[in-house]
């Protein structure tokens, strides 16, 4: 059944998924020039401040990247693939966006997937060295794709009991 308040939530839905999906396939597209951007970022950081925990950082990590793409060029093909996944996985939320109802599952296993930077972050990340704050940093990815999962889920349940009220 279609009532005024079930449009309006599915225009909200829709406004919020096609924001999730563009900042999703904005997040992987970024992974492909990754050399080049950290090398911008550290330039500029250089630029800004020659000292602090993130400059030096930032030019490890651009030294360690300039190093692999020099002798080991074929290591890159891993962020080709964290590129390509984030667009693929955009692709899952096209359902959502058209059908939130009966797509509730991808929502669901999106707010999952956002929960899970967390512990992957501090595991991981602690035990490939990576500094706390850049941990943290990575925590918020998954902080701020779960605000608009949450949402949309919040909607399309509203959309649910509507319909079962209407029953």
């Amino acid at each position: 059944m279609d009532t005024p308040k079930i449009k309006l939530l599915e225009k909200k839905i829709k406004r919020i998924t096609l924001l999730f999906i563009l900042l999703l396939v904005l997040s992987g597209i970024t992974a492909f020039p990754l050399k080049t951007e950290l090398h911008f970022l550290a330039e500029y950081i250089n630029t800004a401040t020659s000292s602090g925990l993130i400059a030096q950082w930032i030019n490890q990590v651009n030294m360690a990247l300039n190093d692999v793409h020099q002798n080991y060029p074929f290591l890159a093909y891993g962020t080709d693939w964290l590129a390509f996944s984030h667009i693929i996985i955009s692709l899952f939320f096209i359902g959502v966006y058209i059908h939130p109802v009966q797509n509730i599952w991808v929502t669901k296993v999106g707010i999952i997937a956002c929960l899970l930077v967390f512990p992957v972050a501090f595991i991981a990340g602690n035990y490939r060295g990576i500094p706390l704050f850049w941990q943290l940093i990575d925590c918020c990815f998954g902080a701020f794709g779960l605000i608009p999962l949450l949402l949309i889920h919040q909607y399309t349940n509203q959309i649910i009991s509507i319909n079962k009220a209407c029953l």
